[in-house]
């Protein structure tokens, strides 16, 4: 029976406001190494956004090296795909070196329908962020979307599998419906549709999701491990972590919580309740959000919060008379909404009239085209 951590969306690299994450990074990457060898995990899988960025920085990439040679050295297997935020290219440079040392690339899609063979017969296979114009012409897909990309990536993961008897396990990065997102995510709406079905998955032993940065399980076979830390404010009340799964006759995952550097919060009210209040006395250690309902905007607002709160991060003004006119903070008015849906918005507010179809054809292009380069670096 083998035993799979499922982990996804490190962000290597990536600041949290102001903060440098790569100290927490470095811790999650120690828990990481005691639960394989206290669990005596057979494969660890990391479902994509092993990096922030597609260049990352120099001491994010010494991270993750040092994070791969640790594992390798507990005698456990790797598998890793490509996310959106990752450059699948350099990503997936040396790929066919490291298979023998038992890390497992999975970047090229052309090689969805091969799996990771474990020494019980176990199929793994990964299937990187697909980016649907870059393989809609290359795999000859009828539509454009994700759906139609991952439909003609588990069609071939599918007739692979018919050949072969044992268990499945598909590692994807993407938006499958049912799963609750956060600010923290980059948008990977194509022409409106962001999402796709989970009877995509139908069939699988176990999927392991990752995109979506809580960890949440949409079915007992399919599940987001979420990412080990918190990257937005959204964030708060998330418990971060992995996935220990058994593939027994039926799926079994515990949860494992990873540590947290600093509990994050969003709180609100008036400056002097803030300050003197002590039901806020909790939240003195936390990383905040706060925002203020001054009727008028406080003057030294951050500088004043900092004697009782030195690790504010981020501060906004909503007056409290607006909280009823149906005004709405950023946050709230761009929450689920496309890049193309923003930038109509946009042009409607500054001309007074929304964009010509043309122009709106016009903008999804640009779009799709900066997701096409971002995917080809």
């Amino acid at each position: 029976m083998p035993r799979l951590l499922h982990t996804s969306d490190w962000h290597l690299g990536r600041f949290f406001h102001r903060e440098d994450m790569l100290g927490a990074q470095a811790a999650f990457v120690d828990h990481l190494v005691e639960t394989v060898r206290s669990e005596r995990v057979d494969c660890v899988l990391v479902s994509g956004d092993l990096y922030d960025r597609a260049l990352p920085p120099v001491d994010a990439v010494a991270l993750c090296n040092e994070a791969l040679r640790r594992l390798t050295a507990e005698k456990v297997r790797v598998v890793v795909i490509s996310g959106n935020h990752d450059s699948a290219r350099r990503l997936g440079f040396g790929a066919d070196l490291m298979d023998a040392a038992g890390v497992h690339l999975r970047t090229d899609p052309e090689a969805v329908g091969r799996p990771v063979l474990l020494d019980d017969g176990t199929a793994i296979y990964g299937i990187p962020y697909l980016e649907p114009e870059v393989v809609r012409g290359r795999w000859e897909l009828p539509e454009r979307g994700h759906g139609a990309a991952l439909t003609e990536a588990m069609r071939r993961i599918r007739a692979d599998l018919a050949e072969r008897d044992g268990r499945s396990v598909v590692l994807a990065h993407a938006f499958v419906t049912g799963g609750e997102a956060s600010d923290s995510e980059r948008d990977i709406a194509i022409g409106g549709v962001t999402s796709v079905p989970m009877s995509l998955f139908d069939g699988v032993d176990y999927a392991a999701l990752g995109h979506l940065h809580r960890a949440q399980p949409l079915s007992e076979t399919v599940r987001y491990a979420g990412s080990p830390l918190a990257y937005s404010f959204s964030e708060d009340g998330h418990v971060k972590g992995s996935w220990l799964v058994d593939l027994g006759e039926t799926v079994h995952a515990e949860f494992v919580e990873a540590p947290v550097p600093r509990r994050i919060k969003r709180i609100g009210g008036r400056i002097d309740d803030l300050l003197t209040n002590e039901r806020w006395a909790a939240y003195e250690d936390h990383w905040l959000q706060v925002t203020l309902t001054d009727a008028e905007r406080p003057t030294s607002a951050m500088d004043r919060l900092r004697h009782r709160f030195p690790h504010v991060l981020a501060l906004a003004f909503e007056p409290e008379e607006t909280t009823d006119t149906g005004e709405r903070t950023w946050a709230e008015r761009v929450k689920g909404r496309s890049d193309t849906e923003i930038a109509c918005d946009f042009v409607a507010e500054v001309r007074g009239a929304p964009p010509a179809e043309a122009e709106r054809a016009l903008l999804v292009e640009a779009f799709e085209h900066h997701r096409r380069a971002e995917a080809a670096r």
